[in-house]
């Protein structure tokens, strides 16, 4: 059987049938709201929040967030970011956005708010869209860096995240986590039932901490502050020292050496986060051609 997101892009297959559907399915409505609370204690809120929901779809995480009891740290304000007008309409007429508000934004193209906006952010079964190339223009990890990227800035120092995804395969699960790293979370998954056909997935994000060296972030190796959290497994989220000066005084790390093939491949990963086509790398890349005479 077909993954929905094999069959066609999230704005289309989720049209106002699919939508509907979705939103009516009492099947759909429980592991909606489990997922969600799973994420909530994920990200321990002490306070009532701010928190961005991605692919938020007709709200039934928003059901949840706006629901939280004062002694769970709640009630949470929340804004909710999805691609498909249906499941936004959907949303408005459940009055779903009595505790929240909703934007019609493909989260592939970047989280349209300012730096520092938000507490908290959490996704329920949405990030995996974004390893889809819809067209010969649409490169999967472009997509996946222009959003981590801007989740991160839209986070506050100190916040979290929670995305709970369905991998297709390993790859997926890979090319997902090491978007977020790049962008510089502090990342680690939890896996639910491990195994099964009812397993599901937690990436579990941080943005700065405790763990930080330096009053400027050191290295940003933030790893620490997702290890204090239970039961999820750390990635490795040692992020490259791009800009680090080299053992030598005044010699440059080699990212940093134009021309070198660490060079040329940290221009075409920031040409791919624009979205642009490049060609993969190889064993040539980087190297000096010999003169002919």
């Amino acid at each position: 059987m077909s993954r929905p997101e094999e069959i066609l892009p999230p704005d289309l297959f989720y049209n106002d049938t699919e939508a509907r559907k979705y939103t009516t399915s009492s099947r759909i409505q429980n592991i909606q709201a489990s997922m969600t609370h799973r994420a909530l204690s994920l990200l321990s809120l002490p306070a009532p929040s701010l928190i961005l929901d991605i692919g938020c779809g007709s709200g039934l995480s928003g059901d949840i967030l706006s629901s939280v009891s004062p002694a769970d740290g709640g009630p949470h304000t929340w804004i909710g970011l999805d691609i498909s007008a249906s499941m936004l309409a959907q949303a408005l007429d459940r009055d779903a956005t009595i505790d929240g508000d909703l934007l019609l934004a493909d989260m592939g193209q970047g989280v349209p708010f300012r730096a520092g906006s938000f507490d908290a952010a959490v996704s329920i079964s949405a990030i995996q869209w974004l390893c889809q190339a819809e067209t010969s223009d649409d490169v999967p990890q472009a997509r996946l860096r222009c959003f981590f990227d801007g989740l991160y800035a839209s986070l506050r120092r100190g916040g979290r995240a929670v995305c709970q995804f369905y991998p297709a395969n390993d790859a997926q699960r890979e090319m997902i986590s090491a978007a977020a790293v790049r962008a510089g979370f502090g990342a680690g998954i939890l896996e639910d039932d491990p195994g099964t056909k009812n397993a599901k997935l937690y990436l579990v994000l941080t943005v700065g901490g405790g763990d930080m060296e330096g009053s400027n972030g050191g290295n940003g190796d933030i790893t620490g502050v997702v290890k204090g959290m239970e039961g999820v497994d750390v990635e490795d989220s040692r992020r490259k020292r791009e800009r680090a000066v080299g053992g030598k005084r005044g010699r440059l790390a080699p990212e940093r050496t134009k021309g070198s093939k660490a060079w040329i491949v940290r221009k075409k990963e920031q040409m791919e986060r624009k979205g642009k086509v490049v060609k993969a790398n190889s064993k040539y890349t980087g190297r000096k051609r010999k003169i002919a005479f």
